[in-house]
């Protein structure tokens, strides 16, 4: 089957604006915990796109570790392309596609970078090997091979030995702010159910939006 042949049809209830949370935070909790429900892998996981200094878009997959009233956090290297992209451009979008559910949610807004303190405390959360991968990995640089990230981790591992491992001061938090969430499920012959949360003020108000 081609690319272009394959087709997937959406067959599902459908999403009506009675069923919609007043809060967006609390409308992605349910469909978050309905994806953790329905053991879809790496419910947590959203695509984050940011723009280069030329205006090209750049995407990938990060982990969300937090959604609250805030924002939507996740942590990185501070010296990646990710980060100083963000901190140029201090905005960003991100998508959550939740596809065995026929669901994706879409997000823009400000992005800020989180205090030294929240950066610790989830960096003394992660697994060890996490923490000393955090050390070993010059994030976006080029690289000869393989044997250079061996090298670097095996640095980081004699250098700390069985002491606790502190957060690099390149690496830690952002949180990212929606002014805007969409809440997209799918439905037969593309006839999908959309809806837009926009801040207007201190409030959220919801339009449904055409497929």
């Amino acid at each position: 089957m081609t690319l272009r042949d394959r087709r997937v049809q959406y067959e599902t209830a459908g999403l009506d604006r009675a069923d919609l949370h007043a809060d967006p935070v609390d409308q992605f909790s349910r469909w978050y915990e309905d994806a953790v429900a329905a053991a879809v892998a790496e419910p947590n996981a959203f695509t984050l796109s940011t723009v280069d200094h030329l205006g090209i878009p750049n995407a990938r997959v990060v982990l969300a570790r937090g959604v609250d009233v805030r924002g939507i956090t996740f942590f990185t290297n501070y010296t990646g392309t990710k980060s100083r992209e963000l901190a140029a451009g201090a905005c960003a979008a991100g998508t959550f596609a939740w596809l065995d559910l026929h669901r994706q949610v879409r997000v823009r807004g400000d992005v800020v970078r989180l205090s030294d303190a929240e950066s610790d405390e989830y960096f003394a959360s992660r697994p060890r090997e996490s923490q000393l991968g955090a050390w070993a990995s010059p994030q976006s640089e080029v690289i000869a091979d393989r044997a250079v990230l061996d090298a670097h981790l095996a640095d980081a591992r004699s250098r700390f030995g069985e002491a606790s491992i502190p957060r690099p001061a390149f690496w830690g938090g952002w949180m990212l702010t929606p002014t805007e969430w969409e809440f997209w499920q799918g439905r037969p012959s593309r006839l999908h159910d959309r809806f837009r949360y926009e801040r207007v003020g201190e409030s959220w108000v919801i339009a449904r939006l055409a497929p």
